[in-house]
């Protein structure tokens, strides 16, 4: 564990001097491979998972040389004294002692934050900027730091980050706006493709991590606001917004809202509620707002219907269930998030109960979490889907999305008889597997599976399974159909009757991809 520091680097893209100063710090990162690439070299992989867990000792001993490379390990992750000489070496560091990147600890150099390489989707060298020891996981590294210093925290990469940033929609923007921007990654990946980047924390030291993580990335600047939720921005409006939440489910009261990093401080899953309910009026036409958050799986309720029920006006929706844990894992989750579970018995299970009472009192039996999607579509027919998905992905996955809302858009627009006129095609990476008794002359089911996107598998009959196998974008829909019916000795029409809804189905979880026609 190490100890919270009361100082942030003040580098500022706005001061021509400090900016060149930062250039330099970022060419001697790259010039001593401190790089995403260069940790996995040194590391080696399981010292490199290790570390992305917060678990430090592996890469100790991986960094018992002299290096430049290793230095910065040791200064920057590690958060190990340096002596100067060795720091002056891989750094410059009359400019980071100017700019207040390291400090001067008696006779050796600390360094004030964490600064830990991240490779960019285009192979970008990258750096991202947050609190001693909040590199990866919660508060509970910290010790040594009050309340007030603990609430003020900033996290940096995280699974829940790097899951948001992969299921963004990535195409050109002219504006997007990364609401509770924490230590500025979101922001990092709008500025790839917005013209304009406008980043909200309710916290300051967030929104000065944030500019901090730009400046060294070279990103340039963000628009950065303080305030809560779309206060920040009064009435103006986004093609984009992303938000990665204060979203846990905590205690209100005094007690309640810790960490602002993770607690909303309002009751109940409402923090999550209230985000996606607004959003609508923040978004221009056909934009999206993607965003992580947890709801509450409360008796006598469907879990599907309140979440249906955030859902405003004239937005489509995706929103997907990817973990339900019972109340008292979600409880023993962030306790240890926030180091209670180094506290003592009493305390620990006063705050425990404290936890389950709060669940108590609202009827919650679970907490999900998952992604939610809005499209801005203006439609008085929205289309809302709600779904559980565990299983795993392929990352990123912006494309998928807007994958799912025009295939949304084409079900909706076409009636059974398009359909059978419309032609298709086997989405590439679609497979057939085959399942029964070794030697049976027919299969007991055939499976089709995705191994793209969302990985998704589905049972299908002979005639789906045919159907999707001839599925080139050559014929349409119908005269496979009947072709199909001569094969199997079935009457064409009721074959033309009963299969659009199971074309439909292919079509919606994006097994099958319509065809264009030619104009």
């Amino acid at each position: 564990m190490v100890g919270v520091s009361t100082h942030l680097p003040t580098a500022d893209v706005q001061d021509p001097e400090s900016n060149a100063r930062t250039a330099r710090l970022r060419e001697a990162l790259l010039t001593a491979a401190f790089t995403a690439d260069g940790l996995l070299d040194l590391l080696g992989a399981p010292a490199y998972a290790a570390l992305a867990r917060n678990e430090t000792v592996p890469a100790l001993r991986a960094t018992r040389g002299d290096s430049p490379l290793e230095t910065l390990v040791r200064l920057f992750l590690l958060q190990r004294p340096v002596e100067p000489g060795r720091a002056r070496a891989a750094l410059p560091v009359e400019d980071c002692l100017a700019d207040g990147w390291v400090v001067q600890d008696g006779d050796t150099l600390r360094a004030t934050v964490d600064v830990r390489p991240y490779g960019g989707p285009e192979g970008q060298d990258w750096w991202i900027v947050s609190d001693l020891g909040c590199a990866v996981g919660g508060a509970g590294g910290i010790r040594g730091a009050g309340e007030t210093e603990r609430a003020q925290l900033v996290l940096g990469v995280g699974g829940a980050s790097t899951t948001l940033a992969g299921i963004t929609v990535r195409r050109p923007v002219g504006k997007a706006l990364d609401l509770g921007t924490g230590s500025g990654i979101q922001a990092l990946h709008a500025a790839r493709h917005a013209t304009r980047v406008t980043a909200t924390d309710l916290n300051p030291r967030a929104l000065r991590i944030t500019a901090l993580t730009l400046a060294l990335s070279g990103a340039g600047a963000a628009d950065l606001r303080k305030g809560s939720l779309f206060e920040p921005v009064g009435d103006e409006t986004y093609d984009l917004i992303v938000s990665n939440p204060p979203f846990v489910i905590s205690p209100v009261g005094p007690d309640g809202a810790r960490l602002t990093y993770r607690d909303g401080g309002m009751g109940g899953d409402d923090l999550c509620r209230i985000l996606v309910q607004q959003s609508a009026a923040h978004l221009n036409d056909g934009g999206y707002c993607q965003m992580l958050a947890n709801w509450q799986h409360v008796e006598g309720e469907e879990w599907h219907d309140r979440l249906r029920s955030w859902v405003p006006r004239g937005c489509d929706a995706w929103i997907v269930q990817r973990e339900v844990q019972d109340v008292t894992q979600y409880a023993e989750l962030w306790l240890r998030d926030a180091g209670d579970h180094r506290a003592g018995d009493e305390e620990y299970a006063a705050r425990y109960d404290a936890w389950l009472e709060e669940f108590a009192a609202r009827r919650t039996k679970a907490v999900g979490f998952g992604w939610i999607t809005l499209r801005k579509s203006g439609s008085d027919a929205p289309s809302v889907t709600v779904e559980e998905w565990p299983h795993p992905v392929e990352q990123p996955l912006g494309d998928a999305v807007v994958a799912h809302f025009a295939r949304q858009d084409y079900l909706s627009a076409t009636d059974d008889a398009a359909l059978l006129a419309g032609r298709f095609r086997l989405a590439d990476g679609v497979v057939q597997e085959q399942v029964g008794l070794p030697g049976a002359e027919d299969p007991e089911h055939v499976v089709l599976r995705q191994n793209r996107g969302m990985r998704r598998a589905t049972k299908v009959d002979t005639v789906g399974a045919g159907f999707a196998g001839v599925c080139d974008g050559t014929l349409p829909a119908g005269r496979i159909l009947d072709a199909i019916a001569q094969l199997v000795g079935e009457d064409p029409v009721l074959l033309r009757d009963r299969t659009p809804a199971s074309i439909r189905m292919l079509v919606e979880q994006g097994f099958l991809e319509p065809v264009a026609e030619e104009k």
